[in-house]
């Protein structure tokens, strides 16, 4: 034989080895197919598993990325964009530290804002404390805050009655105040109710321009208590006899750029004050990190116990697989007896396997999609749907079918024709 004949001789045998075997796949499937159609119910009781498990993989990421934008919203409220630096000491020995304060002031956060453009808010806070009488004989003992009119925009604080003293209050040293919800209840009966009345601090009147609260719970977060008045710094440092201030905040357009401004300020402030003194700056960008990675583990955890309920489902597939292989024990002699190969059999019941799986997993795909998407269609809520869930559900659904699969698969195909061909 001529080695072209060799030649062409090789490439039809590869040729009918070929379509041998895509005729055999076609051949696997359209059992498969026919052995659903002979036990209708029985496939759809087991795909029923599946379809639970996967929508149930879609539905917990879905609810842990609702949970997530949630908390970081809340967090992002706080102010995550902003920076804050206060007087952390100075001074080599105790003694030093003690007796060479060394304060920012006011020059501090104007030198800050005139060398960082980006800096877009900034505000001092003096705090200070005062017997505040509430009526029928009761004094309390209140917070008095000082701070500047950016600060309402620092904490993205909410003016629920009145409004907040501006620049000119500031400039003008204006005895007015901005208190907080709790403070006007207790003490006038209502938000709307105290505005424009007076109380004293420290003997001197002072009017309610405004009644405030916070726009989500700081949890501790800030130095708004509960019952707290806030008054223009150019009044508060009258009472105090100090140019010194407590913290600085300075809120920047971005929170990207709240890592390098963080750094700046810092900077900026050692620059005017004693070698030894410490100045600390910070901010909620860590808190937000730490949310944001404790909301993917969260995440994660609800994911591997939904991926519990394919592993129920892959069980009942085996369970009905093995029930399956028992009652054609005959069909599998006959067919061994015609020819059909080890493999052959294992990869018949092991498609039936995966197309019972993948078939739960797609008709729990489209359940675990339709949910979240009416929500979005039906109302003002914009839930966060993950394409990555949609992979990872259809993936397990087929990994399922094929692990579970696995087990019923060879021992059909590790049956022998001869024993197969005598069962009753």
């Amino acid at each position: 034989m001529s080695p072209v004949e060799t030649t062409q001789r090789g490439t039809f045998e590869e040729t009918l080895l070929s379509a041998r075997r895509t005729m055999l796949l076609s051949e696997i499937l359209k059992l498969a197919v026919d052995s659903f159609r002979a036990a209708k119910t029985r496939f759809f009781l087991t795909a029923l598993g599946m379809v639970i498990g996967t929508a149930s993989v879609i539905l917990v990421v879905t609810i842990g990325m609702t949970g997530k934008a949630y908390i970081l919203d809340l967090i992002q409220k706080f102010g995550t964009n902003s920076v804050e630096v206060e007087y952390a000491g100075g001074g080599a020995t105790a003694l030093e530290r003690v007796r060479y304060t060394d304060y920012m002031t006011i020059e501090d956060e104007k030198a800050v804002v005139a060398q960082l453009p980006n800096v877009m808010y900034s505000s001092p806070v003096m705090d200070m404390h005062d017997r505040i009488s509430f009526g029928g004989g009761v004094v309390k003992d209140t917070l008095v805050l000082g701070v500047s009119p950016q600060y309402v925009f620092i904490h993205n604080l909410i003016v629920t009655a009145g409004r907040f003293f501006d620049d000119t209050d500031d400039l003008t040293h204006q005895k007015c105040a901005v208190v907080s919800e709790e403070f006007a209840k207790e003490r006038y009966g209502g938000t709307y109710s105290a505005v424009g009345r007076t109380f004293d601090i420290s003997g001197i009147p002072f009017t309610v321009i405004g009644v405030f609260k916070m726009s989500v719970n700081d949890f501790g977060q800030s130095e708004i208590a509960d019952q707290t008045i806030l008054i223009p710094y150019s009044v508060v440092r009258y009472f105090t006899g100090t140019e010194r201030v407590n913290q600085i905040y300075f809120s920047m357009r971005s929170m990207d750029e709240v890592p390098d401004a963080q750094n700046d300020i810092i900077r900026i402030i050692k620059s005017r004050h004693r070698l030894n003194s410490v100045y600390k700056a910070q901010t909620l960008t860590e808190l937000l990190d730490i949310a944001n990675k404790s909301a993917n583990a969260l995440t994660m955890v609800l994911v591997l116990v939904a991926c519990v309920t394919l592993a129920v489902g892959g069980v009942g597939i085996m369970n009905i697989m093995l029930a399956n292989v028992r009652s054609r024990i005959r069909e599998i002699g006959i067919r061994k007896a015609l020819g059909a190969t080890f493999r052959e059999i294992k990869l018949q019941f092991l498609a039936e396997a995966i197309i019972i799986s993948l078939t739960g997993g797609i008709f729990g795909t489209l359940v675990g999609i339709s949910i979240p998407l009416s929500i979005r269609l039906f109302t003002d809520y914009k839930i966060p749907i993950s394409p990555w869930s949609v992979i990872i559900a259809l993936a397990s659904a087929v990994g399922v079918g094929v692990v579970f699969g696995t087990v019923p698969a060879t021992r059909a195909a590790q049956m022998d024709p001869v024993d197969a061909l005598k069962y009753e």
